[in-house]
């Protein structure tokens, strides 16, 4: 599944947190999070994961 890299951007700066804060809530590492805002696929439980911790629908940030 691949994320939108300006949409992940706006989300975690709505949700006030960083590439660390979001991988420690996660579940996974920071370089995870840094792939995924890099434009590199994640699988969906990731996904899932990024956008329940950011309190959006993963259809929200998905490209």
């Amino acid at each position: 599944m691949r994320i939108n890299r300006k949409k992940l951007v706006v989300a975690m700066l709505d949700a006030d947190l960083n590439q660390k804060q979001l991988a420690e809530i996660v579940g996974v590492s920071r370089a995870t999070i840094n792939n995924v805002s890099c434009g590199r696929s994640c699988s969906d439980k990731t996904a899932y994961g990024i956008a329940k911790a950011l309190n959006v629908k993963v259809e929200q940030i998905m490209e």
